[in-house]
């Protein structure tokens, strides 16, 4: 009788705990909200008129969003190895998705916006600050992840102070076309492994096409003409989640830039298309009213999640690719 009764103890604490674990894993599963670039930098900047420091902008946003993976509901959850962090993985993609944008910008920061030119030198802060938030996203002690991060983000507040005071000239960013052009390339190749990645959630044969355009190319081995790409149906959420998170971050990081870049975009005409690219990224952070993302055939009966995602994504880098033509034209 007595064990009996133990046992149930334990299978009632057992359940208990399994529901506890699923409402939080659920909490922390919920993907930040999007944020107003402008109205944060009225409400947080210490000094007057921010958006006409060069740089600011830009600089407060990277921080902002670098922020938020770390100091989200439960976290950083990438290199948890307890429960109920363990357990997840749409988060985990969405950080990664995230954190993918924050590390080109980081890059595109200490080689292009911070340097009037090639042979410039680069700026010591955005030196140490971009390998900092390369560090691997899985890595839990010695050091761990958000640590690292964190440490690049304190590295980014000391070049933004240095930013806002105009007696120092060491530290520089310079709203040129070009710079912006730099980085809008590598925005560009992210989003179009995105939509192929997203696309391939729907079993397709491709074409091989990696050597078109140059009849002299050569190719490290040889590849089939035509082969079957499908996403397996284990890495569909993952795929989508990725996505979401990086188009999160970039759909800021544009924001940030249309007010950085204003006159230039102005002068190249081309405010308008990056206004677009801003209203596709903003389609693609709808709430998701499914349990689970679905992967529906393309005129099927059910929803394809991660079709409609790559959707967004194309036209978004449809755009993006104009622009750049735009920024490079004289």
């Amino acid at each position: 009788m007595r064990q009996s009764i133990n046992s149930k103890r334990i299978a009632i604490v057992a359940v208990v705990i399994f529901l506890l674990f699923w409402l939080i894993g659920w909490y922390w599963s919920l993907s930040p909200d999007t944020f107003d670039v402008r109205q944060r930098l009225k409400q947080n900047s210490p000094v007057e008129n921010p958006t006409n420091i060069a740089g600011y902008t830009l600089t407060t946003t990277m921080i902002d969003v670098s922020e938020t993976l770390i100091d989200k509901p439960g976290g950083y959850l990438s290199n948890d190895i307890t429960p109920p962090g363990i357990f997840l993985d749409n988060m985990p993609a969405w950080e990664f998705g995230a954190l993918e944008m924050v590390r080109d910008l980081a890059l595109s920061m200490r080689k292009d916006f911070s340097r009037s030119q090639s042979q410039s030198i680069e700026n010591p802060y955005l030196t140490k600050a971009h390998p900092k938030f390369n560090m691997d996203h899985k890595s839990w002690a010695l050091p761990s992840s958000e640590s690292s991060y964190a440490d690049g983000i304190e590295l980014l507040k000391k070049y933004r102070d240095e930013l806002a005071n105009t007696r120092n000239t060491d530290s520089q960013f310079y709203t040129r076309a070009d710079n912006l052009r730099e980085w809008l390339k590598q925005v560009e190749k992210r989003l179009g492994s995105y939509s192929q990645r997203l696309s391939a959630s729907v079993g397709s044969a491709r074409i091989n096409t990696d050597l078109a355009g140059d009849s002299n190319a050569k190719q490290s081995s040889p590849v089939a003409s035509q082969r079957v790409v499908k996403t397996s149906w284990w890495k569909l959420d993952d795929n989508f989640y990725e996505a979401r998170g990086a188009t999160w971050a970039l759909l800021h990081f544009l924001k940030a830039v249309e007010i950085e870049f204003y006159d230039v975009l102005e002068d190249k005409n081309a405010l308008v298309s990056l206004q677009q690219i801003i209203r596709e990224l903003e389609a693609t952070q709808q709430s998701v009213f499914s349990p689970m993302i679905l992967n529906g055939s393309g005129f099927g009966m059910l929803a394809n999640h991660s079709l409609v995602m790559a959707n967004y994504i194309s036209r978004a880098n449809a755009a993006l690719i104009e622009l750049s033509e735009l920024l490079n034209q004289g």
